[in-house]
């Protein structure tokens, strides 16, 4: 294969000591400027901070650090506004920018990698990326929790059934179910927020790996930089991708959240439940079947914590086995992370949109609810309290009396007083107050229960903590 000549042919941004340029093939494998351009703001901050540093501490003339901060701050512009031209020989986002910086201001823009190296600098960046991430999600989740509290308030005490195996389990209520998916998601959010403070602590000036003889600021340019702190080992700092990692799996753990309920949306818009009704916005029809509906959106969001876990999965193989400090290895890092923040913040949106449009059948939620014995607990509860039976014999004669219930085919409350004595003759008539579906739910004022008192207490709980 050939390789360029030798006047042209190494970087000329690291090149000395090369008398020849990559093979093309390398050059390929080795450049990440077709993804970590995305990373070009962070890398604009990173480099502002640290030249105003560099200016602060003596290092460099006030001259040259204005000339680069006017340099970089062009630089922007012709990236925002489309002009900037990314170049693959250059390799990656922190020397494109460095290039057109050396271009515009001469000799000033050589001097901005004083004291530190491309390993210390991609850390800053990408950590100042997750983090937007991170405040991007816990935006998204606070939008979603919203959705799900609207949906909660309008349907505080429409019963339907609560499920257990998929099987009709005991009744709850429409508005207990949707604050259910309100506390997973408030995790999600304390997860990304976790994250986020633990990640806060900036890598700048840890220079290749341990750190640098200049006599740097490290606490300024971290302040500049919105971090609480700098990092305390300069090791570490450049072979860290744990805020990655740990954003990963807070996506992959909201994904999931995510795909149990676009499961929920699928199995409840079904013709067999119509416990749902989702708008055109979020569904499509068949090519071949003309009445034909389908939940699409839901499904896709369903899939989607393939995509993250999947991600999740890549990076952690990608650090295992790394020794320290930084291998190139870890340019495997960013698309990965790209993908799944990209793939996440699109989930979100569209599951508040479906959260928001979706319409519930309230009729349908209650004859689904009174199906199935779904207050056969009640009853082995009340023959506790008020007859004192031990709970297991209790539940022996509910067995009983459903096996009875099922062999007639009619439900618990249908049976007489008489068909009931049968199976314990202190059973009174007071037994019926329980068997509603709406007694029972009622009934469960415990501390997160789903007796509407209890729902809207927390519905209020939530609306005041989100503002």
């Amino acid at each position: 294969m050939t390789q360029v000549k030798p006047d042209t042919a190494a970087n000329t941004m690291w090149g000395g000591r090369f008398a020849t340029g990559p093979d093309a093939i390398m050059t390929a494998i080795n450049a990440s400027i077709g993804f970590d351009k995305r990373l070009y703001a962070q890398d604009i901050a990173g480099s502002r901070a640290h030249a105003a540093m560099l200016a602060a501490t003596g290092i460099l003339s006030a001259s040259d650090a204005e000339a680069i901060r006017e340099g970089l701050l062009t630089v922007l512009s012709e990236i925002e506004s489309g002009q900037f031209a990314f170049r693959a020989d250059l390799e990656d986002i922190h020397l494109n920018v460095e290039s057109r910086l050396t271009e515009l201001v001469g000799e000033a823009g050589k001097r901005l990698h004083t004291a530190r190296s491309r390993n210390d600098q991609v850390a800053v960046d990408f950590r100042l990326w997750v983090r937007d991430q991170c405040d991007a999600a816990m935006s998204g989740l606070t939008t979603l929790m919203r959705a799900f509290l609207a949906q909660a308030e309008a349907g505080a005490d429409w019963v339907m059934p609560g499920f257990t195996h998929l099987q009709t389990a005991q009744p709850v209520t429409w508005g207990h179910h949707m604050m259910a998916y309100v506390e997973m998601f408030a995790r999600d959010r304390g997860r990304f927020e976790d994250a986020r403070r633990r990640m806060n602590e900036c890598p700048l000036g840890a220079a290749a790996l341990a750190g640098t003889g200049f006599p740097i600021d490290r606490h300024m340019t971290a302040r500049a930089l919105g971090f609480d702190r700098p990092t305390a080992n300069s090791l570490d700092s450049v072979a860290d991708r744990d805020f990655a990692l740990e954003f990963l799996g807070a996506a992959s753990i909201c994904a999931m959240h995510l795909s149990r309920f676009a499961e929920e949306l699928v199995i409840w818009s079904s013709a067999q439940f119509r416990f749902v009704r989702l708008s055109d916005k979020w569904t499509t029809g068949s090519s071949i079947m003309p009445q034909k509906k389908n939940p699409d959106a839901a499904e896709l969001l369903r899939a989607k914590i393939g995509r993250i876990l999947g991600a999740t999965f890549a990076l952690f193989t990608v650090m295992k086995g790394l020794p320290l400090t930084y291998s190139k290895d870890m340019q495997e890092d960013k698309e990965q992370v790209f993908d799944a923040a990209d793939t996440l913040m699109l989930a979100l949106a569209a599951m508040t949109g479906m959260v928001a449009d979706m319409t519930a059948n309230r009729d349908a939620l209650r004859a689904a609810a009174a199906s199935g014995f779904s207050t056969a607990t009640d009853l082995a509860d009340w023959l506790v309290r008020s007859l004192g039976l031990p709970f297991r014999t209790a539940h022996h004669v509910t067995g009983s009396l459903v096996a009875l219930a099922e062999a007639k085919g009619c439900d618990l409350p249908d049976l007489t007083l008489a068909e009931m004595q049968s199976a314990h003759p202190g059973i009174s008539e007071e037994v019926f107050s329980v068997l509603g579906v709406e007694n029972s739910v009622r009934s469960r004022q415990s501390y997160g229960g789903t007796a509407p008192d209890q729902v809207r207490s927390q519905i209020a709980r939530w609306k005041a903590a989100l503002g």
